[in-house]
């Protein structure tokens, strides 16, 4: 009988020992004090709009390049750690974690941006952890046996791009020109065979206003002060990113790509611009 029960109680003290330790480490501090701007932010309402108040507006779709040094904020850490998340990490967690997102597809097409697809948790997860086929080999002869399919997550690095939807509102009342972002998709990359890129694909839509609420309490870096961390939100706002234009609203609804490669794109990209910039000017210059 005792020698059931010593090595039972030893057991019971060595997993309370155990706990105790994880106990600790999860209550210690990482840093000089507890961080409680950010976490406890809340959003800053638009301004009202009215219709009659709106003099110009023109629909924008920009593409954020997350490989460009102003952008990185946005793609690290590849992988989260204690107080920071990358973007991609903020979106995939409220999407699949907390439930406080809404996805929406990209139509049978792949080109649908007017959030006419709401998505489902579990489309949701087949999108950001897709089935791919795992081919298996021969342990002796080496030679290819079949394929196994198997769901592999997106990886945070491999979102590298980002597609955002915006109004450019000019506001007579205010007499102030502002941009209101409409929509944001993750893009991913595609590879054929022979590893060749056949370019980006959207995996989803987000409707910006609602990831207002989960960017406001997403911590980004600040290069500048650790003091003075922004959170996503505030870098949308305060149009912290670099980016390049890649489509307007046009009679053809048709993307700068359709018509202009490369660097006759950026090109154009520019132009569309400077009109914008122009028209800035000209409405207020007095």
């Amino acid at each position: 009988m005792n020698r059931f029960i010593i090595p039972t109680l030893l057991c019971i003290l060595a997993i309370g020992h155990t706990a105790h330790l994880d106990a600790q480490v999860s209550n210690v501090l990482d840093g000089a004090y507890v961080k409680e701007a950010n976490i406890t932010k809340r959003v800053v309402p638009y301004p009202h709009l009215r219709e009659a108040d709106v003099m110009y507006t023109q629909r924008i779709w920009q593409e954020i390049d997350l490989r460009e040094k102003m952008n990185h904020p946005y793609y690290y850490p590849v992988k989260p750690i204690a107080d920071r998340k990358s973007l991609f990490d903020v979106i995939r967690n409220a999407l699949l974690v907390e439930g406080s997102l809404v996805a929406y597809g990209t139509g049978p097409a792949g080109d649908d941006d007017e959030f006419r697809y709401p998505l489902t948790p579990n489309q949701v997860d087949s999108i950001l952890n897709p089935t791919v086929l795992i081919p298996e080999f021969d342990l002796e002869t080496g030679e290819k046996i079949g394929d196994r399919p198997e769901q592999v997550a997106i990886e945070t690095g491999a979102i590298t791009r980002y597609l955002v939807k915006e109004d450019w509102i000019w506001d007579r009342q205010r007499s102030e020109r502002y941009v209101r972002i409409i929509g944001i998709a993750p893009r991913l990359e595609e590879f054929d065979a022979e590893g060749l890129s056949k370019g980006f694909k959207d995996l989803f839509w987000l409707y910006y206003p609602e990831c207002r609420y989960v960017f406001a309490n997403s911590e980004a870096y600040n290069p500048l002060n650790d003091a003075q961390r922004r959170t996503y939100e505030d870098l949308f706002q305060k149009r912290f990113f670099s980016s390049f234009i890649v489509k307007e609203s046009n009679v053809y609804d048709r993307p700068i790509s359709s018509y202009a490669r490369e660097l006759d794109a950026l090109a154009e990209s520019e132009r569309i611009k400077e009109e914008l910039f122009l028209l800035e000017h000209d409405l207020w210059h007095y």
